[in-house]
């Protein structure tokens, strides 16, 4: 980006750093993951109050920080997304003075989170057996490709090769064309998510029993759940789901349709939004056909309805036409690109688009999208430079003192 250029973050409303929720609060989380999925984990059990110490490596960090461009004051703006609310600690955890300062915080942590392979865990004594010697009630949680048991434990992977896996890109796309992605690191947000969520369910059985839990996330099996609406009924009836541009459903009339101006999506779920939806396009006599009565026979005729569907559709402009469901309450949208997702300013005024700014400082950020009791995220830091709170850390929460501090950074542990 060009100093002074004008960008989509300008035109947003504008938050600094505040008191954030505070479900978690006391709740210390080690970071030792990098790229997606584990600092996604951690950005959400930070959102909701936690400490989070994140442990990169001196000199490079997190993988994503160099993940561009585009960059945004030389900073990645894939890093600038899953990092807010934490702090950076850079540590050499090869080195003994650098292992002794991560087991001196595990000791005082309630979470360790790491996306390392288990291979990569026993070489680094980051495992689970390691790190419970130091802290006997320790919640580790560990997010890998195919999980830390089976044949595959040891493969590395990536959200591409976990979509390849699940089967969500065999059923993605047009029909008769090639296989494709989700466009979003899918399987890597879904595997943070659930890994967060699992931290949260762990925290809570800790008040019943006090042990070491190991959490074991696999973001093949995260994906792979996302599929359980198309996979279970695929087990129960040997149908097996096709590509077919996001027309092949159980719901028969659930699909995009073309307009005289721009493509809608329709969603004809139930008897009851089928009976309304030709009502407000001016022919009920069409819902009443008996041919129709139901979503199984509509199923089976449904290459002549979409045809019909079609070619009212087209007669009018796509904001007539959403108008017109919204007020039938037939459930119809538009196909957003992100320019346009963003600009929503329904989603702007619910707190889900920001800029993030403290001191010379402005990063964009999407939020949490979660209100309790009507009140949205406040983020309290933004997403931090690298090592940016190591002399904090040591001094503030292991209380090193000043020469020790000088040590680490002389030996370049820090």
């Amino acid at each position: 980006m060009t100093s002074g250029q004008s960008i989509p973050m300008d035109s947003l409303p504008t938050l600094r750093p505040g008191s954030g929720f505070d479900h978690l609060r006391d709740i210390i989380v080690v970071d030792l993951t990098t790229s997606v999925a584990g600092p996604y984990a951690t950005m959400l059990l930070a959102d909701f109050g936690a400490t989070v110490i994140k442990i990169e490596r001196p000199g490079g960090g997190d993988d994503a920080r160099h993940w561009g461009p585009p960059f945004l004051d030389g900073q990645s703006l894939w890093f600038t997304a899953i990092n807010r609310n934490k702090q950076s600690l850079t540590l050499d955890i090869t080195m003994p003075e650098g292992r002794a300062v991560l087991e001196d915080l595990v000791k005082g942590a309630d979470v360790v989170v790491t996306n390392q392979p288990p291979r990569v865990q026993k070489k680094l004594r980051t495992d689970f057996d390691s790190l419970i010697a130091h802290n006997p009630g320790l919640i580790y949680a560990s997010i890998t490709g195919f999980g830390l048991s089976g044949a595959r434990a040891d493969w590395t992977c990536y959200d591409l090769i976990a979509e390849g896996y699940s089967g969500v890109m065999h059923i993605t796309g047009a029909a008769g064309a090639a296989p494709q992605k989700i466009g979003a690191p899918a399987a890597d947000m879904l595997a943070g998510q659930d890994a967060a969520m699992a931290v949260m369910a762990a925290l809570i059985k800790r008040y019943r029993d006090p042990g070491p839990q190991l959490l074991d996330i696999s973001l093949v099996e995260a994906m792979t759940r996302f599929l359980s609406c198309r996979i279970t009924p695929y087990l129960g009836s040997g149908d097996e789901p096709r590509r077919s541009g996001g027309t092949d459903s159980v719901i028969a009339i659930y699909q995009a349709f073309d307009t005289s101006d721009d493509p809608i999506t329709l969603g004809l779920g139930t008897d009851g939004i089928w009976q309304r939806f030709w009502q407000a396009i001016g022919d009920p006599d069409y819902a009443s056909n008996p041919a129709y009565r139901s979503n199984a026979n509509r199923r089976e005729h449904r290459d002549q309805i979409v045809a019909h569907i079609q070619e009212t559709l087209k007669q009018r402009t796509s904001g007539e036409w959403l108008e017109i469901f919204s007020t039938a309450r037939v459930p119809a949208g538009p196909i957003n690109s992100v320019a346009d997702v963003t600009a929503d300013t329904a989603l702007q005024d619910r707190g889900l688009f920001f800029a993030l700014e403290d001191g010379d400082r402005r990063v964009p950020q999407v939020g949490l999208g979660i209100q309790f009791n009507g009140e949205t995220m406040q983020p309290n830091a933004l997403p931090p430079e690298l090592g940016a709170q190591t002399e904090e850390i040591l001094g503030g929460i292991l209380n090193y003192s000043p020469a020790r501090i000088a040590g680490l950074r002389s030996a370049k542990a820090i």
